[in-house]
């Protein structure tokens, strides 16, 4: 198997610990979330990370523009790489899917992302970059960032060939999910779910706590893009739909993105069941996986970034490593 073994982390308050695991398990990149509205400041705890790790790769999976100034992106990538290296860092950018729409917002448009990185990376070169009508650059002194130029390549999140077009264009490679996105030499597809342990059956508690997180954000992701009737079978979509229907307008984003990607909330639960987990490939046992590894890879995939969930992160972590055969 070709492909590269990296995690990902809906980041909690133990995310630090758990890249610490994920290097010792072999996994050789780790990338945090980056959504405001649910989990802590990805960059301190890429940094706690960087503290305690010695070889692994990390960086943001992915940042989305309208989340900070571009100097204040500059700053914090500058503060990572003097942590842990230049070598071991990578910058994700996205137009914004959970970020924005935890906060009620659309994703921003493809020309904004492509503007923002270009300034971004211009700073890290030491450059001045025009924003908001004045000039701006790193005036950061030799005691309070490495010296410029700083080198770190970027990979795109892209959807869309608006999206594929800015990752050929402005990043060094694509980040897709839940397929990879093939015709590129860096190609990082996410991956969730969980390994069945032995005998187990898709439905069990603990497969529900590890992969039904999942099945819920594919609904969410479905009635966002309008693909919701194509994502669950039957007459589960209207059923869901409905469910949240009778959360008042002006709150449904916000319930909808309750435990978003770490666990099921009210409201999906009674749609999340094993039978779904195993139909949508989340719950799978160690062939499975295996099979929908080598599926990803003959899609164009580079990279698969695992993303572990459910109380026994560790677990999670050790599992798919072992089907990786890392």
């Amino acid at each position: 198997m070709g492909l590269m073994l990296s995690c990902a982390f809906a980041t909690d308050l133990d995310t630090h610990e758990h890249v610490r695991i994920a290097e010792s398990l072999g996994y050789q990149r780790a990338w945090l979330y980056d959504s405001p509205a649910l989990y802590p400041d990805v960059w301190v705890q890429l940094c706690r990370a960087a503290e305690r790790t010695e070889r692994i790769g990390l960086g943001p999976g992915v940042l989305v523009p309208s989340n900070r100034h571009p100097l204040i992106t500059a700053s914090a990538i500058a503060t990572l790489v003097d942590i842990a290296g230049a070598e071991r860092v990578v910058i994700g950018v996205g137009s914004g899917f959970t970020a924005r729409m935890a906060l009620g917002q659309r994703a921003l448009p493809w020309a904004g992302v492509r503007r923002y990185v270009l300034a971004v990376r211009a700073l890290l070169r030491g450059e001045s970059v025009d924003w908001d009508g004045a000039q701006i650059e790193m005036l950061h002194t030799a005691r309070c960032a490495p010296p410029r130029p700083i080198e770190v390549p970027f990979v795109i999140a892209a959807a869309g060939p608006k999206g594929i077009a800015a990752a050929r264009d402005i990043g060094d490679g694509v980040f897709g999910a839940p397929m990879p996105i093939g015709d590129f030499d860096w190609s990082v597809v996410l991956a969730f779910g969980t390994v069945l342990r032995s005998d187990e059956a898709p439905g069990s508690d603990r497969s529900v706590a590890a992969a039904g997180h999942a099945a819920a954000t594919m609904f969410h992701f479905g009635t966002e893009h309008g693909l919701l009737e194509q994502l669950m079978p039957g007459d589960l979509a209207g059923q869901w739909t409905a469910a949240y229907q009778a959360v008042p307008e002006d709150r449904r984003h916000l319930e909808m993105h309750r435990g978003h990607l770490v666990e099921v909330n009210e409201v999906d639960a009674p749609f999340v069941s094993g039978s779904l987990l195993a139909g949508t490939g989340l719950a799978l046992d160690r062939e499975g996986w295996r099979a929908k590894l080598a599926e990803l890879e003959q899609g164009g995939a580079t990279e698969v970034a695992y993303q572990p969930a459910g109380p026994d992160i560790p677990g999670e972590l050790e599992a798919f490593a072992s089907v990786f055969g890392a």
